[in-house]
């Protein structure tokens, strides 16, 4: 019980600072963190904010990059305008919507992706966890060739299956990955953020996240080759068809 009232306690802290800075969530204090520890967005730098509502971390980014710099935000669920921040309703996985964000970057390189997006949960832990993973990879696909040299990305994840392998399959692009927990993350949940810092696009193979991450659970999967080696046994197992009426 102690515990339960010390973590509800620190969970009123955070939303009450929110709500007394101008933030629009408790989390917002988790990307100034980030910020704090790894300097990742500077004046001027274009950020893509994927999963963006409330807006919270866009009202950070605009903070940090100033009226010089360009924060994109896109979400499934609308957001109240943020001064500063063009804020899109849309499927970061849908062509059209990636179409959509690549126009507004107008050639312009990202210097930074912050992405605290989930996907619907259904309450089914291995299936939630699959779906988020998945989605990171994708997100990831879609943003590296946007990120300039020496960009940054940082996204959520929980930690869980899927997790180790969805790390190494990051690892190869940039210069170190990293995982982080924000003092203000809940001590309840799993979420910790991977940090990613120095892109490097001259060291690795034009490939994919996805169909790396999925290579790497396939390995502790156990695989989903053939084995042509395989020898074939006698059984005495048949199949009998069951007589009807008339044969009776």
């Amino acid at each position: 019980m102690a515990d339960h009232w010390i973590e509800n306690h620190k969970r009123d802290s955070w939303r009450k600072q929110a709500k007394a800075s101008g933030y629009r969530a408790r989390s917002a204090f988790k990307l100034k963190q980030i910020q704090s520890r790894f300097e990742l967005m500077r004046q001027g730098d274009v950020i893509l904010d994927v999963g963006c509502h409330p807006g919270g971390w866009a009202q950070v980014a605009v903070e940090e990059v100033g009226s010089s710099g360009l924060v994109i935000g896109i979400d499934l669920e609308p957001c109240q305008p943020v001064d500063g921040a063009l804020l899109m309703v849309g499927d970061i996985t849908d062509p059209m919507t990636q179409e959509r964000i690549v126009t507004e970057l107008k050639r312009r390189k990202v210097n930074s992706v912050v992405s605290d997006i989930s996907p619907d949960i259904t309450g089914k832990w291995n299936i939630d966890q699959a779906v988020a993973m998945t989605l990171v990879a994708k997100v990831f696909d879609f943003a590296l060739p946007l990120l300039c040299n020496g960009g940054s990305f940082v996204t959520k994840l929980f930690q869980g299956v899927g997790v180790e392998e969805l790390i190494n399959a990051v690892k190869p692009h940039f210069s170190t990955v990293r995982r982080y927990s924000p003092e203000a993350s809940r001590n309840s949940s799993s979420e910790v953020y991977l940090i990613c810092r120095n892109y490097i696009p001259w060291k690795t193979e034009t490939g994919s996240v996805l169909v790396d991450y999925e290579t790497e659970v396939n390995k502790i999967l156990g695989g989903d080759e053939i084995d042509d080696d395989v020898v074939a046994t006698k059984t005495k197992f048949t199949v009998r068809r069951k007589k009807n009426s008339s044969e009776e």
